[in-house]
């Protein structure tokens, strides 16, 4: 077998010398021509029902794409699942996966925290007719019900991307379908399908098509998800453009370089804010007391390109830092090629229970591909 960064360049592009073309077409079609009534009606229960189109009609955008499968067929491919679904988002992704396993009449979920701040508050609200009981990673058994259809874990997590046992966590699920969000660590980093999960979740917005341009939402899974999310997709709507599945397919060719340069200047940052007298503590993978099981290395490759740290002062000086840097992004999002940093607290994690919040001190930084060196000046003008 080829390796990843193989896999990554030519993922989903296997038949394209055939078709006499170097990269994929763009097909925006919205509706396509049907070859009879009984032949384009049998194609329609085929894809509503969440198969794929076999040799029949493509019928309606709504139900399948070209340009979709290839994403999907490539992710699904990195991340050693039979098969992935995109969406228009990673909320939208996360909100079919709920509504299957509320439609399966197994509503109740055990969630992980600390995950996405709206993930969290998706959860707790309950507006999809789930209910959920928050755990630690060492409490998932515990919680399990006879009606629990999911367990939700992000790692690494994303403010303080603490790092799951995901094996432990399948372990104590006893079958339930455990879901990852993956999107931190990418499959360039880990590949949950192998430790035993059931659902890889992605912002596909992130590190996937990199380059803040562009949304979308990914869950790579096994057959029977992947049927059961294709026929939530297909009766919701909630699809991915051809457009931006193009542009997320073509930003995985470049994932493993990009993942890896972001990562080397990550560990740089993280190793210079740890000595800097105006921080209290810094939180990334790559310190040894922020890995206290030993999983980069076992089960992840490495500890990624995103830290967060802790500021002398609380709220006010982590604001201030905030607002105050020149090279680096004041923004939300992550994963792209320039570095962003941001208040989770204040921003996207708002909206979650307050004692469950992020630290009011706390800073989180995407570092891009910027020179390292660049962005600790610019972090040490900010700081002081």
């Amino acid at each position: 077998m080829t390796q990843l960064d193989t896999r990554s360049v030519h993922a989903g592009r296997d038949d394209l010398t055939a078709l006499g073309v170097h990269v994929p077409p763009i097909d925006l079609s919205t509706t396509y021509p049907l070859p009879g009534v009984e032949r384009g009606g049998a194609s329609y229960d085929q894809l509503a029902l969440g198969n794929g189109p076999g040799g029949g009609s493509l019928v309606y955008q709504r139900l399948w794409n070209p340009n979709v499968a290839r994403l999907e067929e490539a992710l699904a491919e990195l991340e050693h699942c039979d098969g992935a679904v995109a969406f228009g988002s990673g909320m939208a992704a996360l909100s079919a996966c709920l509504l299957a396993t509320v439609a399966a009449d197994r509503p109740h979920v055990v969630g992980v925290r600390p995950l996405y701040g709206g993930s969290d508050h998706l959860l707790s609200t309950g507006l999809l007719g789930t209910a959920v009981s928050w755990v630690s990673p060492g409490d998932i058994a515990d919680a399990i019900q006879p009606d629990t259809g999911l367990v939700l874990v992000e790692t690494p997590a994303n403010p303080t991307v603490e790092l799951v046992d995901i094996a432990d966590a399948v372990r104590q699920a006893n079958g339930v379908p455990v879901l990852v969000d993956n999107t931190f660590a990418t499959p360039v980093l880990q590949q949950p399908a192998l430790q035993g999960a059931t659902l890889v979740l992605h912002s596909a917005t992130k590190y996937l098509g990199g380059h803040g341009d562009v949304m979308g939402g990914v869950v790579a899974a096994n057959t029977e998800w992947t049927a059961r999310l294709r026929q939530v997709r297909a009766l919701t709507g909630g699809l991915l453009h051809p457009l931006a599945a193009y542009e997320l397919h073509r930003g995985l060719q470049t994932l493993p370089v990009r993942i890896r340069a972001q990562q080397a200047s990550a560990a740089k940052v993280a190793d210079w804010l740890s000595t800097h007298p105006a921080v209290d503590k810094v939180f990334y993978p790559g310190l040894p007391e922020c890995d206290p099981l030993g999983l980069v290395g076992r089960q992840q490759a490495g500890p990624g390109a995103v830290l967060a740290f802790t500021t002398s002062g609380g709220y006010e000086v982590a604001a201030r830092v905030a607002a105050s840097l020149r090279l680096i992004t004041h923004a939300v999002s992550l994963g792209g090629v320039d570095t962003l940093i941001q208040h989770p607290a204040g921003l996207t994690h708002r909206l979650v229970a307050e004692h469950a919040k992020p630290d009011a001190g706390l800073l989180r930084l995407s570092i891009g591909l910027e020179d390292p060196e660049d962005l600790t000046n610019d972090l040490t003008q900010a700081l002081s």
